[in-house]
């Protein structure tokens, strides 16, 4: 695929502030080494620019680490401790990107990911979803977004070892699903 712009349908040159409202950044992880257990962060803000040329476009995001939801308030309670993302001293993840890559008919969406105050870069399989108008006469902009950490990378390395095995509570991959959804800024 090209990535000119006009071979893009619909595609819009400008400036998005990300709906939080309408944007998901989800996450999955390995519970006791059999079972994924699935979490997002509620809150979540920032911007993107579409380049004239897609390959200039950027992207800037902060998660308020203190909104993470995993249907269970004991285990939302304990990602929030020292333990994990320790909110209190750490109050936000941020996202930084550094580049656009071609990928396919997709992209890959080059940037830095800071957790803990420990900033690593990483890489995210960008799909275009499209742009159109909305209810409101303005218009919006949708991707997805997946990749791929090692949450001990960014200091997060409790474990919880399983008494007799070598396994662990919770794995060291971290799969990142986002959705985000964008409304043009005039």
């Amino acid at each position: 695929m090209s990535t000119a712009a006009t071979e893009i349908p619909g595609y819009v040159a400008g400036t998005w502030a990300i709906d939080p409202v309408h944007s998901e950044v989800g996450f999955i992880v390995r519970h006791m080494m059999v079972s994924k257990v699935r979490g997002k962060f509620e809150k979540v803000e920032g911007t993107f620019t579409t380049g004239a040329d897609p390959l200039q476009s950027t992207v800037a995001a902060t998660i308020d680490t203190a909104s993470i939801s995993t249907s269970n308030s004991d285990r939302d309670n304990h990602v929030r401790s020292e333990d994990f993302l320790n909110v209190e001293k750490h109050p936000t993840i941020t996202f930084q990107s550094t580049g656009v890559r071609p990928d396919g008919d997709d992209f890959l969406l080059d940037g830095n990911l800071t957790i803990r105050e420990v900033t690593r870069p990483v890489t995210l399989k960008l799909e275009l979803n499209g742009f159109g108008p909305d209810a409101y006469g303005g218009t919006r902009a949708g991707f997805s977004a997946k990749g791929e950490i090692s949450r001990s990378d960014f200091g997060v390395s409790f474990n919880g070892a399983i008494p007799g095995t070598n396994g662990v509570a919770v794995s060291d991959k971290v799969t990142l699903d986002l959705e985000i959804e964008g409304v043009l800024q005039p």
